[in-house]
């Protein structure tokens, strides 16, 4: 399996990456790194996979995973049991890692510049405009003492949205640039990442760095469930050598 580590500037010990859909044990439509419980797939194999990873993860001891539901909750993932439902999670704890799980919704990471915190958030078009973000950087301090990276997502190319979207970001920072009309009544096409990026900038952070990868339309690299609808889930970690 491949752990994609983007080459952005880290504090010394911080480390994150995405993984992609190979490498695995899962059988199709789940083929073949799923590290998610509640799609479908067999739990042996889910373990297996989520084993594999914490492997390649050097410095990590334990992986953090949340029962994910588009809230706005973000715990502290030293005193979170797995399953807890919430969107984002951050530590200050050496190899323990933070993760969220996505197939087209928004990875956001979050790092303070000294490197003694750090987190992840779950980011699909509910969380964002209801405040997921917002939750994630409220657990740090200065806002000017964090930056931010987001992973892989649906891409404004392929994301068509109906009214009630547009209407949740009304107001939001940047909205006139992430939405386009299309031909057809009724539907735009929704920059999710620029979304994210507009509020972040606009909240203080520091710095933000983009990945600007599309999981539609990368079958052979990522699950998209907008795509195939039955699918598994990528993984986005984000640890503090231990």
């Amino acid at each position: 399996m491949s752990l994609i580590t983007p080459e952005w500037p880290l504090p010394a010990g911080v480390r994150l990456g995405w993984t992609d859909r190979w490498g695995g044990v899962s059988e199709p439509p789940f083929d073949t790194f799923n590290l998610a419980h509640h799609v479908g797939d067999l739990p042996e194999a889910v373990t297996e996979n989520r084993a594999r990873l914490l492997g390649r993860m050097t410095g990590a001891n334990e992986i953090r995973w949340l029962s994910q539901v588009h809230s706005t909750r973000a715990v502290n993932a030293g005193t979170t049991d797995n399953g807890t439902e919430a969107d984002a999670a951050w530590t200050r704890e050496p190899g323990l890692a933070c993760s969220v799980m996505t197939a087209d919704c928004l990875p956001v990471f979050f790092w303070q510049r000294d490197g003694r915190q750090l987190a992840v958030a779950h980011a699909g078009w509910r969380g964002l405009a209801n405040g997921i973000l917002a939750e994630t950087l409220a657990s740090f301090g200065s806002p000017a003492e964090v930056s931010c990276g987001l992973g892989p997502a649906i891409g404004s190319q392929v994301f068509e949205v109906g009214a009630d979207v547009v209407e949740a970001f009304r107001g939001w920072p940047g909205a006139g640039e992430c939405f386009v009309a299309r031909e057809q009544a009724g539907k735009w096409l929704a920059d999710l990442p620029g979304l994210a990026k507009h509020w972040l900038r606009k909240a203080g952070v520091g710095e933000v760095f983009e990945s600007g990868e599309c999981t539609f339309g990368q079958s052979e690299r990522y699950f998209s469930f907008r795509r195939d609808v039955q699918t598994g889930r990528m993984a986005n970690v984000i640890w503090l050598e231990g």
